[in-house]
């Protein structure tokens, strides 16, 4: 079986803290979903997915802590089959394709939350979808590792609308 490869436009937007990642313009902003809803809809028929989006949007939602990602992490291994170990090989190959695109740790720099929720859910709605382009079910474990690592180690970086830290920011027009 080939092995699949994260895509690359080619273009990139930089972050103030000087992590690059690909271009997001037309691929949608998942972050901005009403997970909710979608996680209720899909649970018509993918319940597993339900869990998945509906863990997420109550982690977003400051409802619930980092244990409700852990949840989405562990429910998406299920799907997949992956056992935890190897869920952990898979997302470093990850980790080292994304040093060879972007630097070593490219990602430790700093990214915005709603980053990482916003490609994290693309990846798990196109791995659900069966979208053989590259190795989505990686990028999404990927994302919500890179996510909790934000949240844990770059508190700042939580731009999630939801966060106390956000309502005080977006409130007195700070940046």
């Amino acid at each position: 079986m080939e092995e699949k490869h994260i895509l690359d436009s080619g273009e990139r937007r930089e972050f103030a803290s000087g992590a690059v990642r690909d271009i997001v313009d037309g691929k949608g902003r998942c972050d901005l979903l009403p997970l909710d809803i979608v996680g209720e809809y899909l649970g018509e028929f993918k319940p597993e997915l339900m869990e998945i989006f509906l863990s997420i949007n109550s982690f977003a939602r400051g409802v619930t802590d980092k244990r409700s990602i852990f949840k989405a992490i562990n429910t998406f291994c299920c799907l997949t089959n992956w056992s935890v170990f190897e869920m952990l090989l898979e997302v470093s190959k990850h980790y080292e394709e994304g040093a060879k695109k972007y630097a070593e740790r490219n990602w430790e720099k700093g990214i915005p939350a709603h980053c990482y929720i916003d490609s994290g859910l693309r990846h798990l709605i196109k791995w659900a979808d069966e979208w053989d382009d590259e190795p989505h079910d990686r990028a999404f474990v990927w994302n919500m590792m890179c996510l909790l690592w934000t949240i844990e180690h770059k508190p700042e970086l939580n731009d999630l609308a939801y966060t106390e830290e956000y309502r005080i920011t977006e409130e007195r027009g700070i940046e």
